[in-house]
């Protein structure tokens, strides 16, 4: 009987502190297709998430102007045109997941000096308060102007809390954020509808019921989903405000 020397295969053996050089080429290759596979599935999940928007507070840029409180019916700062600049109005909110209408109601119809810090997305403007003082001059004393109708809209889009939405938390919107928002509505901040089309070139709005009454409870289902409503559409200053009939909801998906 004969026997034959036939090459092995490269076998690691640890005590001998070396690998054969076949081995680590497998290796480095199989590393550098993991590593690159990993960055391509992590492109891939990325991809199919919301935008998250580039809101967020404005630190930088804080805001103290003098105007008139008012309940639209969540309340809003108007502040006059001047200079240039036309009249505005701007939906607020408190620290953390609170409304302000204890501050709205002290206060409404009487011109203030509200001070606090603004959260954009967009076009989209809040305020968080952070004071508010009582305030008299020429200045304070004007005349805001009356909502203007715009006509009844069917609308396609999602309900957001609207300081979330704003930057307070990103993307502020979808079924991950529809505790939160739940949580952030409960506590006063203004519900925002955020349209898939424009009304004047605006796709966010202040939302109310059909008779321009606080949202309750009756908005909970429709939180974090694409639906679509009716309802009466109205310009306040630069500020829309849909009344919408939650009678005609329907979800879309």
């Amino acid at each position: 009987m004969s026997w034959r020397q036939t090459k092995s295969a490269p076998f690691f053996v640890g005590y001998l502190n070396k690998v054969p050089k076949p081995l680590i080429a497998f290796v480095s290759v199989f590393i550098v297709c993991f590593v690159g596979g990993l960055g391509l599935a992590a492109l891939a999940l990325s991809s199919t998430q919301n935008d998250p928007g580039n809101g967020g507070f404005q630190w930088g840029n804080r805001f103290e102007q003098t105007g008139l409180l008012e309940l639209r019916p969540y309340p809003v700062f108007r502040v006059p045109a001047g200079g240039g600049t036309p009249a505005k109005t701007y939906m607020l909110s408190g620290q953390g997941k609170r409304g302000v209408f204890d501050q709205a109601k002290a206060n409404i119809k009487t011109a203030v000096a509200l001070r606090g810090v603004p959260i954009k997305r967009g076009d989209l403007t809040m305020i968080q308060v952070g004071k508010v003082e009582a305030t008299e001059g020429a200045d304070a004393a004007f005349t805001p102007a009356d909502p203007v109708p715009l006509g009844r809209w069917k609308l396609t889009g999602e309900i957001c809390d609207g300081k979330c939405y704003s930057g307070a938390m990103r993307p502020g919107r979808g079924l991950a954020h529809k505790a939160c928002a739940n949580l952030c509505l409960t506590g006063g901040i203004p519900p925002v509808f955020v349209s898939s089309g424009a009304v004047q070139g605006r796709n966010f709005f202040l939302m109310a019921d059909a008779d321009g009454n606080l949202l309750g409870d009756e908005i909970n289902p429709l939180l974090a989903l694409y639906i679509e409503v009716e309802g009466d559409v109205e310009k306040l200053d630069d500020l829309m405000v849909f009344k919408a009939d939650l009678a005609t909801a329907r979800v879309l998906k």
